[in-house]
């Protein structure tokens, strides 16, 4: 068997376990619970990661990490992703790991592709390109960005949270729509302010009020994803997070979605998933994931749009015609 966890470890400073504890990265640990739900992501995540680096083939890569507990592996995949990712961007061996990966473990094509943006973060920019080559869904890979904005508010918080810093010239995992990115960007980042927030509602609500407005759609969309899909609140907190979104509740809403599909599609749905959809959008997982995937276009472009947002925009609606929401709400940020 090859072993490649060095080589990464050459090119690129890999995470490691103390990192991902929310006491090292400065963020709250506001009770055990949503501690324990914020640090289990981040562990689960470097043991995918290290799955990945030190597996032969993608194909036993997956075999190993479809027996780690459901509440965890989807975390997994995503740190194995940034693995295989690394490891197509290094002159060694081939150069389809990536693509092996998502053939291997197509129920978990969206942490795949969230994965898949971490290696931005800490790929030289000339390698980042290579990383991206096994990305070839249109509309999917704009998720690459939103890992690589999670990456970025995590791990350089001060930077890209306390000073909301934009990317003058960001990685871009296809040429289409290059506009775009800063968008894909910032619903990574909405993801991580759930960390940064650790998991407290009304904490993530004054986080996101601290950036431009312009940016406060995609920041609830990402933030509504990571409280669905990592956990951490009560259905009373997920309330009081809802309300505080005002008129970017559709966006929350469509955060939660996405989250309520990437775990029934990999058949790892939890009681924190039921909770968070319910909240959040009032309908069931079932319900909600059902919205996504027949809301999904296809090609990298639907009339003149970015596919990926157009996707987001038909969620939202479908979801506001659903739940009799208006978007035409005054209050809120």
């Amino acid at each position: 068997m090859v072993s490649w966890i060095g080589h990464i470890r050459r090119i690129c400073l890999t995470p490691s376990a103390n990192q991902a504890l929310l006491r090292k990265r400065g963020f709250p640990e506001r009770d055990p619970h949503a501690k324990a739900c914020l640090e289990m992501a981040g562990g689960s995540f470097i043991e995918g990661f290290g799955v990945a680096a030190e597996s032969s083939t993608a194909v036993e890569a997956t075999g190993t990490l479809a027996r780690i507990d459901g509440i965890r592996r989807g975390f997994a995949f995503e740190g194995a992703a940034m693995a295989m990712a690394i490891r197509d961007a290094l002159p060694l061996g081939h150069r389809h790991h990536v693509a092996d990966l998502l053939a291997a473990a197509d129920d978990h094509t969206y942490m795949i592709h969230v994965g898949v943006g971490w290696s931005f973060a800490r790929l030289p920019r000339p390698l980042r390109r290579a990383a991206a080559g096994g990305l070839t869904d249109p509309t999917l890979t704009w998720l690459a960005l939103d890992g690589y904005g999670f990456h970025q508010a995590f791990f350089r918080t001060d930077k890209y949270v306390r000073q909301q810093y934009v990317d003058p010239d960001p990685p871009l995992p296809t040429h289409h729509h290059p506009e775009y990115a800063p968008h894909a960007i910032d619903q990574g980042i909405g993801r991580a302010l759930w960390f940064v927030a650790g998991a407290d509602p009304s904490r993530a609500l004054r986080l996101i009020k601290a950036f431009s407005p312009q940016r406060h759609e995609d920041l609830f969309a990402g933030i509504g994803l990571a409280a669905t899909y990592a956990g951490g609140a009560s259905a009373d907190e997920l309330e009081e997070l809802a309300e505080g979104a005002g008129r970017h509740r559709p966006a929350l809403a469509q955060g939660s979605v996405f989250a309520a599909e990437a775990r029934t599609r990999a058949q790892i749905a939890q009681p924190h998933t039921e909770t968070a959809v319910r909240a959040i959008t009032g309908l069931h997982v079932t319900e909600a994931a059902a919205i996504a995937t027949q809301s999904r276009p296809s090609g990298h472009t639907v009339d003149g749009q970015v596919s990926f947002e157009v996707w987001r925009r038909r969620i939202m609606l479908r979801w506001a015609t659903e739940t009799s929401f208006s978007l035409g709400v005054k209050d809120g940020s």
